[in-house]
C-alpha cells in the first residue's frame, strides 16, 4: 500500500452529510446521493504567481497536488501520464489568429481536448486502487457525446486493475468519432451505442451508479471518467494558467491583467475548469459560455431558468448536443453554498423538466460568465471566414466559440479573449470541407485527403490510418438496458 500525502475532504454537492477524501473522491467518480464531489478551491492556499514560470507539466502537477493533495507523487503521475502522449511539450500551445487567440486543446493522442485529463485519469485510479488497497477491478462508466469516449478508451485500455464501458449516442457522433470508438482495442474495454441522445446515455450511467449503491459487485468499484469525476474535471484547470502565462510571455498582458475566456460548452466541465483556476487566484475576467443551437445553457444564464424541455436538435458540433448539463450543479453549489437547494433545483429538473434559481443568484453568476449561442449555418460561415481572412481551420466547436467571441466583444471590454479550441477539424471533416466551399464524399476519409489539399494541415496520424483498422466493437442498445449490459459486463 502506497503512503497516503495529506488529506483533504470533499462533499456531495446535495448533501454535506456524504463526505471523502481526494483519492476516495476519485475512486467513487459520483456521490452515493447522485451527488458530485466538491471542495471550494478559494479556501486552498495556493500561490499562482509562481506556478505561471512553471512547465507545462510541472504547472498540472501543482495545481492537481492543490486540489488532490491526498495523492503522494503527483508530479510522478503526471509525468507518467503525459511521457510521448502529445505532439508539443508544451500539451495546449496558444496561437494567435486575427486580434483573438486560440488555445489547442487537440494536440494529444486523441485530437480532442478530453486527452488532457484522460490521459492523468487512469494514473490517478490506478494510485487511488494502491492506497485504498482495493483487489477488485475498479470498472470506469463513461457516456460521451463524441469524444471523452475515445480519450477515456485510450487513457483506460489495457490499464491493470481497470475495465472500463463506454456508451455513446446511436447514429449522433460523427463517423470519424464513431470509428475511433468501434476500434479500440484492449482487453478491458466496451463500446456500447445507445438508442437515445447524449442526455439518454448520461441518465443512464448516473442511474446505474445509483442502482449499484450498496450492492454486491464482486469486489469491483464503479467509477466515471465523465467531469462528474473531479479526477477528470480538475487535470483540466491547467491549461487556464498555460494560456495566462504564454499571455505573460508574449508581453500582451502584465501580472494580475484579466484575460477572457470563451469556451464552447456542452456539459458544463470545460468552463467550469477556467471556474475553479479564478477560485485559486488566476485573474480570470469573463467566462464565455458558447453554446450551439441546444442553447439550454445560454437561456438559463441569460434567464436563471434551466428548462430542458424543448427541440433536441443534432448538430455539426455534436460534443456540445446536451440539455442536461451536469457540472452546473457544481457552480449551483459554489455560489449558494446549500446542499438541500441543490438537490431541489436537481430533483426538479429530474421529475419537472425545469427550475429557476433565485435572483441574487442569478446576479452572482451573471457577474461571472456572459454567454452566447451560434447555430450550424453561423458555424460553417465562421470556419469559411476565419480560414479565409487568417489561414486557420478551425472545427465546428471552436467555430461556435469564435462565432460568440464576436457577440460578446462590447460587454467584456479590451481584455484578451482566448478561445478555446476542444477539437481537431479531422474529427469533422464533412462540416469543414463544406464550410470551406467543397463537396463532401460520403466516405470521411476521401474527406480528409480533400481538406489536407485544401487547407494544407497535415492530417493527425490516429485519424490518418483509422480507416484501416477493424471495427471490434458492434454492440446497441435501447437506453433502459443499461444496468442489464453492465451487469452482464462486470459478471464476466
Amino acid at each position: 500500500m502506497i503512503e497516503r500525502g495529506k488529506r483533504m475532504e470533499y462533499q456531495s454537492t446535495r448533501n454535506a452529510g456524504y463526505r471523502a477524501d481526494s483519492v476516495q473522491a476519485v475512486l467513487e467518480g459520483i456521490a452515493p446521493d447522485g451527488g458530485l464531489y466538491i471542495a471550494d478551491p478559494a479556501e486552498i492556499p495556493f500561490d499562482w504567481q509562481s506556478v505561471l514560470r512553471c512547465s507545462a507539466r510541472e504547472m498540472s502537477a501543482r495545481i492537481l497536488q492543490a486540489l488532490l493533495p491526498d495523492f503522494p507523487d503527483m508530479r510522478g503521475l503526471v509525468e507518467k501520464a503525459y511521457e510521448g502522449k502529445f505532439e508539443t511539450e508544451d500539451l495546449t500551445p496558444l496561437v494567435q489568429v486575427g486580434d483573438r487567440y486560440v488555445l489547442e486543446l487537440f494536440r494529444g493522442p486523441t485530437s480532442a481536448f478530453k486527452d488532457v485529463a484522460l490521459s492523468v485519469l487512469p494514473q490517478l485510479v490506478t494510485a487511488g486502487r494502491s492506497l485504498e488497497g482495493a483487489e477488485g477491478d475498479v470498472v470506469i462508466l463513461t457516456a460521451t457525446s463524441g469524444d471523452t469516449g475515445k480519450a477515456a478508451l485510450e487513457g483506460f485500455h489495457d490499464v491493470p486493475g481497470t475495465r472500463i464501458v463506454v456508451f455513446y449516442p446511436y447514429k449522433g457522433v460523427s463517423r470519424v468519432q464513431e470509428l475511433q470508438m468501434s476500434t479500440q482495442k484492449g482487453k478491458n474495454v466496451r463500446v456500447c451505442a445507445v438508442r437515445g441522445n447524449f442526455d439518454d446515455a448520461q441518465t443512464g450511467v448516473k442511474k446505474i451508479f445509483a442502482a449499484c449503491s450498496g450492492r454486491d459487485l464482486g469486489g469491483k468499484t464503479l467509477s466515471s471518467a465523465n467531469s462528474i469525476n473531479i479526477g477528470r474535471l480538475a487535470p483540466q484547470v491547467m491549461y487556464y494558467f498555460k494560456a495566462y502565462a504564454d499571455l505573460l510571455a508574449a508581453g500582451r498582458i502584465g501580472m494580475g491583467e484579466e484575460v477572457c475566456f470563451v469556451v464552447p460548452t456542452g456539459n458544463f466541465g470545460d468552463i467550469l475548469a477556467g471556474y475553479y483556476a479564478r477560485r485559486l487566484g488566476l485573474p480570470v475576467g469573463r467566462l464565455v459560455c458558447a453554446s450551439n443551437q441546444n442553447n439550454v445553457l445560454t437561456d438559463f444564464i441569460r434567464t436563471g431558468v434551466y428548462d430542458r424541455r424543448r427541440e433536441f436538435y443534432k448538430t455539426n458540433s455534436p460534443s456540445m448536443d446536451i440539455l442536461v448539463s451536469s457540472n452546473l450543479e457544481r457552480l449551483l453549489f459554489l455560489l449558494c453554498r446549500n446542499g438541500e437547494k441543490v438537490a431541489d433545483y436537481m430533483r426538479r429538473l429530474s421529475e419537472e423538466g425545469v427550475y429557476t434559481v433565485e435572483k441574487e443568484l442569478l446576479t452572482e453568476l451573471q457577474s461571472d460568465f456572459a454567454c452566447g449561442c451560434c447555430d450550424d449555418e453561423a458555424s460553417l460561415r465562421t470556419i469559411g471566414e476565419v480560414f479565409r481572412q487568417y489561414g486557420y481551420l478551425m472545427d465546428p466547436h471552436t467555430a461556435v466559440a469564435w462565432n460568440v467571441s464576436g457577440q460578446v466583444r462590447e460587454t467584456v471590454g479590451g481584455m484578451p479573449m482566448v478561445v478555446l479550441s476542444t477539437a481537431s477539424p479531422y474529427k469533422f471533416p464533412t462540416a469543414c470541407l463544406k464550410a470551406l466551399g467543397g463537396s463532401p464524399d460520403e466516405d470521411e476519409f476521401a474527406v480528409m485527403r480533400q481538406l489536407r489539399e485544401i487547407s494544407g494541415m497535415p492530417i493527425p496520424r490516429n485519424l490518418a490510418g483509422l480507416q484501416e483498422e477493424p471495427v471490434l466493437h458492434t454492440d446497441v442498445i435501447g437506453k433502459e438496458d443499461m444496468l442489464d449490459y453492465v451487469l452482464r459486463y462486470l459478471a464476466e
